[in-house]
């Protein structure tokens, strides 16, 4: 008898900024389906997957490094500079709280 092997999925929450909802033509919040660990890379990965519209406006199309002009917030906590595959808050993971992509503003 052959045993099925069950992955471990997670619905989580992610929050853009408008400029970004208009490309990818949806509302202030998207629900992602993840199997494995939530992380950052996980998250964008799966976002940009869902929204291929996306690829390369979050990170940049080679090095998968960070725009300049994004920041991503969870819990209350900017999570810009942590490791991509350092896990994201539990609060995030298990859907209770948005993971957010925020666009910074520079000016003087």
């Amino acid at each position: 008898m052959k045993g099925s092997l069950r992955r471990e999925t997670t619905m989580i929450r992610v929050i853009l900024p408008p400029h970004l909802r208009t490309l990818a033509k949806v509302g202030t919040e998207v629900q992602l389906e993840l199997e494995g660990p939530a992380t950052q890379r996980s998250v964008l990965e799966a976002l940009e997957a869902r929204y291929p519209m996306l690829q390369g406006t979050i990170r940049d199309h080679v090095t998968k490094q960070r725009r300049p002009f994004l920041r991503f917030f969870a819990c209350e906590e900017d999570l810009s500079h942590e490791p991509p595959d350092a896990p994201l808050p539990e609060a995030v993971a298990t859907g209770k709280e948005p993971f957010v992509v925020l666009g910074a503003i520079a000016g003087g």
